[in-house]
């Protein structure tokens, strides 16, 4: 099993999920985050005064997978959250030894 990190631009979110959702992902955790890369932020003008803005908004999706799932999950969010732009986001991947379902005790691929 596979976790799978993205941090995607807000704005996209609803296209992700379609997009994993016609893949049949049935769950995910959707979180609101700040932080920058590369970007780096950017200035805004506020009644008159400019203010750097370090941190920007970004959303932060989590999901469990089986194995088999992973490329075309990954080629999904590459081919909906991105814009061309600078801070459109990251993927990461990371291993899963175990998943239990509180409620029935199933676990692995049964709990996803």
């Amino acid at each position: 099993m596979k976790k799978v990190t993205a941090i995607i631009k807000p704005f996209k979110l609803d296209d992700v999920r379609e997009s994993l959702s016609e893949l049949g992902i049935t769950g995910m955790t959707v979180t609101e985050v700040k932080g920058f890369g590369r970007q780096k932020g950017h200035t805004e003008l506020y009644r008159g005064a400019e203010y750097m803005v370090d941190f920007l908004p970004k959303v932060k999706l989590e999901l469990i997978i089986t194995d088999e799932l992973l490329e075309q999950v990954v080629e999904s969010i590459l081919a909906t959250a991105q814009t061309g732009k600078i801070g459109d986001g990251k993927i990461f991947v990371e291993n899963i030894e175990r998943v239990i379902r509180i409620r029935t005790g199933e676990e692995n691929d049964q709990a996803i």
